[in-house]
């Protein structure tokens, strides 16, 4: 008996403990960082701590200076931004490419929005003009 409840416990640990994505409500989810409610899909972001809390926000603007403040000390196993070209799908925010362009509104009014990769970036910039950065580039732009 001592082993199944011992083995429940574990089990009930491990599930617990899912470092994936929490989907977005879009409309009724609030912003970690600023509480406004997450409405734009295609500036939504979101991070997962490695014992699996989600938090989620509006802007990327808003996850970057999450990271900055709140979160610094916390170990982040996913850090996700929503790609423009295709409104609520997150990706990598590691891997994206990210433009600030006065001709994209954002959320928190940085003008920032995320591409897939840097080609995605550059065919962005071309459209809307503006600076393209890396994600370290963007959080040293970010920095407070």
């Amino acid at each position: 008996m001592k082993h199944l409840i011992f083995l429940g416990i574990i089990t009930t640990l491990l599930v617990s403990c899912n470092v994936s994505p929490q989907h977005i409500e879009y409309g009724t989810d609030a912003c970690h960082y600023c509480n406004m409610t997450i409405v734009d899909r295609q500036h939504a972001s979101q991070v997962v701590t490695t014992k699996g809390k989600a938090f989620k926000y509006d802007a990327i603007e808003c996850m970057v200076h999450s990271l900055q403040d709140d979160l610094k000390d916390t170990e982040i196993a996913l850090h996700l931004v929503a790609d423009f070209d295709q409104p609520g799908k997150l990706m990598d925010a590691t891997m994206a490419s990210y433009l600030v362009s006065d001709k994209i509104s954002s959320p928190m009014g940085a003008n920032l929005s995320a591409f897939e990769n840097e080609k995605a970036g550059e065919k962005a910039k071309e459209k809307f003009t503006g600076e393209l950065y890396s994600w370290e580039k963007i959080q040293k732009h970010l920095k407070k």
